[in-house]
């Protein structure tokens, strides 16, 4: 197992899996986006991997070291702090690196908060287009809005619980019927999905402050 990708739980531990546990175990290293958030992870399954740091920061210098391990035969396992790595999560570049350089990548299957989303929200499940975080500026963020309630397709995003407020706020100026759904902490103790329109979330929020991971979704076509 050269290069691993993990996947690691979203909120609930229980979710890992027994092969990814077994990867991690086996690992000569293990690449992660945190190390101390990581170790929590590792040190509850009593697991004892030699971390390296990967970041946005850091990922293209960490390219010639990990080349370098696996030239020796050493193994390396990516997870990120949470979910599928890649996925709005650093690895991208080091994992075309090492595919390039010729060794063997594979891909677990494992925990997503995206799919988790949108299978918990009702929403049509396909076809749906996943777009990150959403941009940071609120003028960005309008025009990608606009721009998803135009398309024929479940639109998912990341937001963060400080922007969720300013998100609902164009949502309501652009759609305020519009069904939206907000999924809170998913798969953790304080888990919530709000289903409702535009304008309701809005209010709702309001006076709710929102905390935790947040998947933001809708669908043009649903039902106003």
């Amino acid at each position: 197992m050269p290069f691993t990708v993990v996947p690691t739980p979203i909120g609930n531990l229980g979710d890992i899996t027994m092969r990814a546990l077994e990867v991690l175990r086996e690992a000569d290293w293990i690449a992660c986006e945190d190390t101390r958030h990581s170790k929590r992870l590792l040190d509850h399954y009593e697991i004892e991997g030699k971390l390296m740091a990967l970041h946005d920061h850091n990922e293209e210098k960490q390219i010639p070291e990990m080349l370098a391990k696996m030239e020796k035969g050493e193994s390396v396992a990516l997870i990120s702090d949470a979910g599928m790595p890649l996925v709005s999560d650093p690895g991208f570049r080091v994992l075309r690196a090492i595919r390039e350089a010729g060794h063997e990548v594979t891909v677990l299957p494992g925990p997503s908060a995206p799919v988790t989303a949108l299978v918990a929200s009702g929403l049509p499940p396909y076809p749906h287009r996943f777009g990150g975080f959403l941009p940071v500026k609120k003028g960005k963020r309008g025009k990608e809005l606009a721009a998803a309630l135009a398309r024929p397709e479940t639109a998912l995003y990341f937001e963060s619980p400080h922007r969720l407020m300013s998100t609902l706020e164009i949502l309501t100026e652009l759609a305020p019927e519009q069904p939206i759904v907000v999924a809170r902490e998913l798969t953790k103790k304080f888990e919530t999905i709000h289903a409702a329109p535009a304008k309701e979330l809005y209010e709702h929020f309001r006076n709710h402050q929102a905390k935790g991971e947040i998947v933001l979704l809708f669908h043009p076509e649903s039902p106003q």
